[in-house]
């Protein structure tokens, strides 16, 4: 303390929790002066009655008031002062969102999130999750795996008898590339809240997947085992011999009501398909339709009853024929998850992989197991 009740910029600074040279400054730019200068020493004296004026500049200071408005507060009325504040705190509270939004898309990157339109991920979940297994006898093929790259997000799923694979282009890929088995059963609760969205940011951190859209996220827990080597079992498969391309209802029409094989004869025809039970009534071609192949009476034998039903599809097949089976319940989702009204088979043979592909979504690729067929007598041969 210094005499005449003054303060000494030491004294000033202790009581109102600035610097000494934080003092000189705003002595300098007129902002908090001594009220006397000692000529000889330089020392600088203040009143007590500046100490309030002292702590308001360090609390104005604290919150990023600029030094010309700290000066309008101080020196205005108390109405001025107040909108000059809450002009300073909306401009913080703009500054803090615009770095929010900022710090979002370093972490997205840094955390190698990967941008995806949400309708497109909610299709390519939809259209592979139904090819994982049902059963958790092998864990990993109750899975999907997801697999991130430069160029593509990519789904696959297998259960040994039929596998289906879509790669998926990003709005803005990560450039870090990642791969997760994730849980089957819990990717197919989320499609109703991807088609809500926009776009979705899809990241792999060590606990899961997590998708974040809009103000939310979902998580999806993983499955720690290997999943199968299905690029080796795509380029492994044998030339392709006979190509049909046929529509989708025809043959979802064929594979309904039964579990039992249905034979697919396939020559320049097209289809002739054979199973154990009635078609759909109604069904072009199906028994009791006029000029069917399956017709209940054969021409010359009144009350004959053929125990099959054959339904020919119209197809446009090339190369040679050739006799294959399939469970309705392999090739079915195979067909369900297809894209628009027509479908292609790519055969190699009648014991091989048949690759199904939609003739309007060429990113989505099903293999499809046929089974043993049936014996002549079996289906009256």
């Amino acid at each position: 303390m210094a005499g005449d009740g003054l303060i000494t910029i030491g004294g000033l600074a202790r009581a109102c929790g600035l610097t000494a040279s934080a003092l000189r400054f705003y002595d300098d730019c007129g902002l908090l002066v001594p009220v006397r200068v000692d000529e000889a020493t330089g020392y600088r004296y203040y009143s007590e009655a500046q100490v309030e004026c002292g702590v308001m500049i360090r609390r104005l200071r604290g919150i990023g008031v600029s030094l010309e408005v700290v000066s309008e507060i101080l020196n205005g009325d108390a109405a001025r002062a107040g909108r000059l504040l809450d002009e300073h705190v909306a401009e913080l509270a703009q500054r803090a969102r615009e770095a929010a939004a900022v710090a979002r898309v370093i972490k997205e990157e840094i955390g190698a999130g990967v941008v995806l339109s949400a309708a497109v991920l909610a299709a390519a979940i939809e259209q592979v999750r139904s090819a994982a297994a049902l059963d958790r006898e092998i864990p990993v093929l109750a899975g999907v795996l997801v697999e991130s790259d430069a160029d593509s997000v990519t789904l696959t799923a297998t259960d040994r008898y039929r596998l289906s694979t879509r790669a998926t282009v990003p709005v803005r890929p990560s450039g870090v590339a990642w791969s997760m088995v994730v849980d089957a059963g819990e990717l197919g609760g989320i499609g109703s809240w991807l088609r809500g969205l926009d776009e979705v940011i899809v990241r792999a951190p060590d606990e899961g997947l997590v998708l974040t859209g809009g103000d939310s996220e979902r998580r999806c827990g993983t499955i720690d085992e290997a999943f199968p080597d299905y690029r080796a079992m795509l380029a492994g498969l044998g030339a392709v011999r006979t190509r049909v391309v046929v529509g989708r209802d025809a043959l979802l029409a064929v594979l309904e009501g039964g579990a039992a094989p249905v034979v697919f004869a396939v020559d320049q025809s097209g289809l002739l398909a054979t199973c154990d039970r009635q078609l759909r009534p109604g069904s072009p071609g199906s028994l009791g339709s006029p000029g069917s192949f399956g017709s209940p009476y054969s021409p010359g034998s009144p009350g004959y009853t053929d125990p099959l039903a054959r339904l020919h599809i119209p197809a446009t097949v090339t190369g040679p024929g050739i006799e294959l089976a399939f469970s309705p319940t392999t090739l079915r989702p195979a067909l369900v998850s297809a894209i628009g009204p027509e479908i292609m088979l790519d055969i190699a043979a009648a014991d091989a992989p048949v690759v199904v592909r939609s003739a309007t979504d060429g990113e989505l690729t099903t293999l499809v197991m046929p089974t043993a067929i049936p014996n002549s007598k079996e289906y009256g041969a």
